[in-house]
């Protein structure tokens, strides 16, 4: 009777053990910080700086437009679970800010763009909801603008867990290492291309800072906006330039219809290259299943399509 009780004491003890240990782990988890971000390349960025502290959830998921995006009530639920909610900001996602408020939420919200020079966009570039705006959003097409979001990031995830500081720096500044990585990469594999080469066909305007950085030339039939479509003149317009400049690099975006630039091929002659990302990643084990991985895949892309010119 001893030995059974001392064997049932045992076990007894055990159990307790291995509750208290998933007790202490269901705490260590729920002690990660929840942070959102609105969409899929600022959710891979938060994700690379905080690494293991962090539980991350993305609003805009990949191969999706931000442009269009119509929040659910899920979203707001997600939203109120946070701690921080990680936003582009240049007026990317000004449905962020009232999703927001409207779901009472009294969390950090960060403008990672913060610091960014924006670019202004010539009138008749802003369609659809952008019309009243200038700026054009799409700064993370610049790798050294990605520097500004990545330390604003780490600075906004240090605020709110200061025994992680160190960390979130060390992430930031190690991956600020593999963005200037990327910019001389950048810059070698365009060198070789000549300067009245570099013209290359886009769904929408996305790529401006891009163009700015390495001095391509992007034209676009729709503007800063996927939720506009252009006029018959402005294709028009389009084809005459793509035959008058013997432009043969066409790509295709992953989170735009590809319609118009199926059309625009079939009237120039040009085939349509592989997809280019410009505000969304790609599923994961696809080209584009990071923000490092997306703008290496394009510029590849890019630098064989011109080749062609």
């Amino acid at each position: 009777m001893h030995q059974l009780s001392q064997k049932l004491l045992t076990a007894l003890t055990l159990f307790a053990l291995a509750t208290l240990g998933l007790l202490s782990s269901t705490a260590h988890a729920q002690e990660k910080l929840q942070v959102t971000a609105t969409f899929s390349i600022l959710g891979d960025l938060v994700r690379f700086v905080g690494g293991e502290r962090l539980v991350v959830h993305t609003l805009v998921g990949v191969d999706q437009d931000a442009h269009v995006f119509e929040p659910r009530p899920a979203d707001a639920k997600t939203i109120l679970r946070s701690q921080l909610l990680v936003t582009n900001g240049l007026g990317f996602e000004p449905w962020a800010v009232k999703l927001a408020q409207s779901a009472g939420y009294k969390g950090e919200i960060l403008v990672a763009s913060k610091g960014v020079k924006a670019r202004h966009m010539a009138a008749d570039k802003a369609h659809g909801s952008h019309a009243h705006e200038s700026l054009d959003p799409h700064a993370w097409q610049n790798p050294l603008n990605v520097v500004f979001y990545v330390r604003n990031i780490a600075a906004a995830l240090s605020k709110l867990d200061a025994s992680g500081a160190a960390i979130y720096t060390s992430n930031a500044e190690a991956y600020v290492k593999e963005l200037q990585a990327l910019d001389a990469w950048t810059q070698q594999q365009l060198a070789a291309i000549a300067p009245s080469k570099r013209k290359v066909i886009t769904s929408h305007e996305a790529f401006g800072y891009f163009a700015a950085q390495y001095q391509v030339k992007f034209l676009a039939p729709q503007g800063i906006n996927t939720d506009s479509e252009p006029s018959a003149k402005q294709v028009a317009q389009l084809i005459r330039q793509i035959q008058r400049e013997k432009i043969r690099a066409v790509f295709v975006e992953n989170m735009s219809n590809p319609q118009l630039l199926t059309q625009l091929s079939k009237d120039t002659g040009v085939k349509v290259g592989a997809s280019l990302y410009s505000d969304a990643l790609s599923g994961a084990n696809q080209p584009a299943d990071t923000y490092l991985h997306m703008m290496k895949h394009n510029v590849t892309h890019l630098v064989a399509g011109m080749n062609l010119n």
